[in-house]
């Protein structure tokens, strides 16, 4: 096994063009444990830690650009207003010290769908910006990104640089179940996104189906719902039988396995809870931020 140290991101992406099966490694969470059960053995390692562009962030009108290799403590700690829901999913991941090395870049390289990322960015609305030697950068839509189980979106001479997220213009909330409350793999997972702007709600659900997925039909009722109910505007609770169709709904998009984590339907159940409570969760923080509104006016 070769080990590639470029020192720049231009010497990164001419390397990854002259061999394009070489892994990048930024925190390596996720390969070396592969690498150390053996059930990978790449011929070229690509190590990234040497690009500082890779960890920073810039906060934008309405997006923020996060470098690929920015550690999920820094999320949390800096960008917990702009990014609410993947601050709370950075929350789940692991232990400190991998919260310290890890990266959404990562997470979305390995494309697992039990990754911890992948739903807070499905419900926030995100862009992959990828870039290669010769064709220079594109963005992918999170929705495109994910292909199968562990695959992407990624042509063999690209690499991750960023992503792009929409700053939260409402509440955000994400939930994971897992055997234990730290260093677990999700048994499943949900992230949750209020709109206001667009009145719209989107979904993101984790460790249920092949790949992450959004909850489309779900999201399109409860968009419908709180439209004709007029609650934008009124800022009523919502009603029992619209939080359980919701949750129902989401618990249907779910396409699960049994596994020594978790049986198929608990997934499904659990998933359904998830999404209910969520939902109860970030209305009543839309609900309190109108009130506050509507009292200062």
């Amino acid at each position: 096994m070769d080990f590639l140290r470029p020192a720049s991101w231009e010497e990164a992406l001419a390397a990854k063009a002259e061999h394009p099966t070489a892994v990048p490694i930024a925190g390596g969470t996720d390969v070396m444990v592969e690498i150390n059960f053996d059930h990978r053995r790449p011929e070229y390692l690509l190590d990234l830690n040497r690009i500082g562009d890779l960890y920073e962030w810039e906060v934008g009108e309405d997006t923020v650009r996060l470098g690929a290799s920015v550690p999920y403590t820094k999320i949390m700690e800096n960008l917990r207003a702009e990014l609410p829901g993947l601050a709370l999913a950075s929350h789940t991941v692991a232990s400190p010290q991998i919260r310290n090395r890890g990266g959404v870049g990562g997470n979305l390289g390995t494309a697992s769908p039990a990754g911890d990322a992948h739903p807070a960015l499905l419900a926030a609305g995100a862009e992959v910006e990828v870039a290669s030697a010769a064709r220079g950068t594109r963005l992918i839509p999170i929705d495109e990104f994910y292909t199968g189980v562990k695959r992407n979106a990624l042509q063999p001479d690209e690499l991750i640089r960023a992503v792009r997220i929409q700053k939260a213009d409402g509440p955000q909330q994400y939930s994971k179940v897992g055997t234990r409350n730290a260093m677990v793999i999700a048994v499943c997972a949900f992230g949750l996104a209020l709109h206001p702007r667009t009145r719209t709600v989107r979904t993101g659900i984790g460790s249920a189906a092949p790949t992450p997925v959004r909850a489309k039909a779900a999201e399109e009722f409860l968009n419908a719902a709180l439209a004709e109910g007029g609650f934008w505007d009124n800022g009523k609770i919502i009603t029992p039988s619209v939080a359980k169709q919701f949750a129902d709904l989401c618990s249907a998009a779910c396409n699960p396995i049994d596994d020594v984590r978790g049986t198929a339907s608990y997934r499904r159940h659990a998933v359904g809870v998830m999404a209910r409570r969520t939902l109860t969760w970030t209305w009543e923080s839309y609900r309190g931020a109108r009130r506050a509104t509507e009292g200062a006016a």
